[in-house]
């Protein structure tokens, strides 16, 4: 801790001239204050203020490394959910309109699945939902294979008489 404290200004100032930001310096050194707190005092160090530059450097590639690819992800978000319409940025969302239409109809998808008898809406939800096959419903549920399909077949109906389809 001694090291570190002789050593701040120093820090400093070498990481800013590395990362041109005397705040993104700081903010650096910071971290390797935090990192030599967290440090065990009984680990042997034999160059205290090699130990600080190295960390630091490490700490800083880290944060370069990170930062490139929050880069590229926020990058490939905005090719895919951008649209650039005379030089503004317009988000590729649904029309209000839409939105509002498309939440009314899973609130009728979800009380109409509501509505069914338990194990017609359990057998539905693992077929259908979990990607369980018919025989692997059947014995989740502890019922026959044809108690499955049937439980399925009614539900299905049921959603179609319920949304009008």
């Amino acid at each position: 801790m001694r090291a570190y404290l002789e050593k701040r200004d120093e820090l400093t100032r070498f990481f800013t001239t590395r990362l041109g930001s005397t705040a993104a310096a700081e903010d650096l050194v910071q971290d390797i204050f935090l990192k030599v707190a967290a440090t065990s005092p009984d680990a042997p160090v034999r160059n205290p203020g090699a130990y600080l530059y190295r960390l630091g450097s490490n700490l800083m590639l880290d944060n370069l490394r990170a930062g490139r690819r929050a880069l590229a992800r926020d990058s490939d978000w905005r090719r895919h959910e951008v649209d650039v319409v005379a030089g503004q940025d317009v988000a590729r969302l649904p029309r209000a309109d839409d939105a509002a239409a498309a939440k009314q109809r899973l609130e009728q998808i979800v009380d109409a699945l509501q509505a069914l008898p338990p194990q017609v809406r359990a057998a539905f939800r693992l077929h259908k939902f979990e990607g369980l096959s018919h025989a692997e419903t059947a014995a989740a549920l502890r019922i026959s294979r044809s108690a499955v399909e049937k439980h399925v077949s009614a539900a299905l109906k049921h959603l179609v008489q319920s949304l009008g389809e």
